[in-house]
């Protein structure tokens, strides 16, 4: 499979761009998503409780205009460049000087390192691509899940398929296409099996199926031999933020935390280094 015909540095420009660009459209997933489903959701309520449906205006990933929450001033294009807008505006809207949440950079600015990462480590131009699609929805996800503790099967299923896909297609390095598939299943079946058993011994829920199926999603891109790494890095990753929070900012231990951002930066990880690590515990 053919390699990037740019030199590196050039590689590491032009994907820092572009990962700039997919990051502002993630703000937008991120903010908008949730909402668009709980509209979706009520709607259904509605029409199953026998009644019409609420008349609204659109809302979508694309309309309306993207616009401050606190006053309503539609965002130029001007207003929207990554990163730059937010420092010449200094975190603040050009109307009503409302503070815009950091959130926006912190995502601009993590999905362009991810995506330079990215265009890096691998040498292919098809599994650059996939890498990043991969990447790009784990931060969405994280987000998502971050704010709202949903993992949303909009998200989480297509990706899932994406995954078995890429495999399908000898896209991502060392992973065949049966080692997906077992990936998909055991991922899966293992958190099933988890959450069911802290049912059962505690009388309550311990995480949704959201995580369930992004595990499943991370089985079907790396393969069932990097599920041990992912499910051992995220509750490694999850009881230090867990406790530091405890500790530092007096969170309440009894309020549930979601996972679903530890197996998004787990998955991460094994991403880039899961090979060398996974040669700890699989080796030859």
């Amino acid at each position: 499979m053919a390699g990037l015909a740019i030199d590196p540095g050039t590689a590491a420009v032009v994907a820092g761009i572009v990962g700039l660009c997919v990051g502002s459209f993630l703000n937008v997933v991120i903010h908008r998503l949730p909402k668009m489903l709980d509209r979706g959701w009520r709607a259904q309520c509605a029409e199953l409780a026998g009644e019409a449906p609420p008349e609204l205006p659109p809302y979508n990933l694309i309309r309306p205009r993207s616009q401050c929450p606190a006053c309503g001033h539609p965002i130029s294009a001007v207003e929207n460049i990554p990163v730059f807008s937010f420092i010449a505006l200094r975190g603040r809207c050009s109307a009503c000087k409302a503070p815009i949440s950091p959130r926006y950079v912190l995502v601009e600015l993590l999905t362009g390192a991810l995506t330079v990462a990215a265009a890096l480590r691998f040498q292919a131009l098809l599994t650059v691509l996939a890498a990043c699609v991969l990447l790009w929805t784990l931060v969405a996800l994280t987000f998502i899940d971050f704010e709202t503790q949903l993992l949303p099967d909009d998200i989480t299923l297509p990706l899932l398929w994406a995954g078995l896909i890429a495999n399908a297609a000898g896209v991502m390095p060392g992973v065949t296409l049966r080692s997906a598939v077992i990936g998909a299943v055991a991922g899966y079946l293992f958190l099933w099996t988890v959450y069911w058993a802290f049912k059962l011994i505690r009388g309550k829920e311990g995480m949704g199926y959201g995580d369930f199926k992004l595990l499943a999603a991370l089985g079907a891109w790396l393969g069932w031999q990097m599920l041990p790494l992912i499910v051992l890095m995220s509750s490694l990753v999850g009881a230090a933020i867990g406790i530091s929070l405890v500790v530092f900012k007096g969170r309440d231990h009894r309020v549930p935390l979601a996972f679903g951002p530890f197996l998004a930066i787990a998955g991460a990880i094994a991403l880039f280094f899961g090979r060398p690590l996974m040669a700890l515990y699989l080796p030859g």
